[in-house]
């Protein structure tokens, strides 16, 4: 079933695509959400016709895009986490939490348009897709650490330097054990 997009929808296309869905997505969900109409062939001239008297506002929708893009293009975000001893993050970092970070940096950005390949659940250096129009996508590198990473090292220096030094080993001799037979008596 061809459908016409009225907005975007993550993972399938942008406002007035034109896409090839299975029947039962369309019909129960995009169509009754609002999210397209059946690609008629009367609906398509109307689609073409709308896109040629707007082609002058996508053009500067487009524009205002790739500045933004131009202004992300050097950001590097630092994400704090909180792990395990091991470095595993409890839960795991999504979109929201790399909104937050480059909503502290004066950029406002959707979660919804942060595109990640997969969890992440470790910590480490990743990088993320911001999808702001779709023809423009921004790779933004980012790290992400351990909240309590400090923690978890001072403890062990701490508790090395509070303990006096332990002398060398010493080696006690002890008696070795003699094996002696002992008499049994038989009745």
């Amino acid at each position: 079933m061809e459908v016409i997009l009225k907005e975007d929808v993550l993972n399938l296309g942008y406002k007035n695509d034109i896409v090839t869905v299975k029947d039962g997505y369309g019909r129960n969900y995009l169509i009754p959400q609002g999210l397209a109409v059946i690609a008629t062939p009367s609906a398509k001239k109307v689609l073409a016709e709308e896109l040629k008297q707007r082609q002058h506002k996508l053009a500067a929708i487009k524009k205002e895009a790739e500045e933004k893009a131009a202004k992300l293009n050097g950001v590097t975000l630092k994400i704090a986490a909180k792990t395990s001893k091991f470095g595993v993050i409890f839960g795991s970092v999504t979109g929201i939490q790399i909104a937050e970070e480059l909503q502290k940096q004066g950029f406002d950005v959707d979660r919804r348009i942060i595109y990640l390949k997969s969890p992440i659940k470790e910590v480490g250096e990743y990088s993320c897709q911001v999808r702001l129009h779709k023809e423009v996508h921004v790779d933004i590198p980012f790290s992400v650490f351990s909240e309590n990473y400090a923690e978890l090292e001072v403890k062990p220096e701490e508790k090395k330097a509070e303990e006096p030094a332990a002398p060398a080993a010493e080696v006690v001799e002890q008696p070795e054990a003699t094996t002696e037979e002992v008499p049994t008596t038989e009745e």
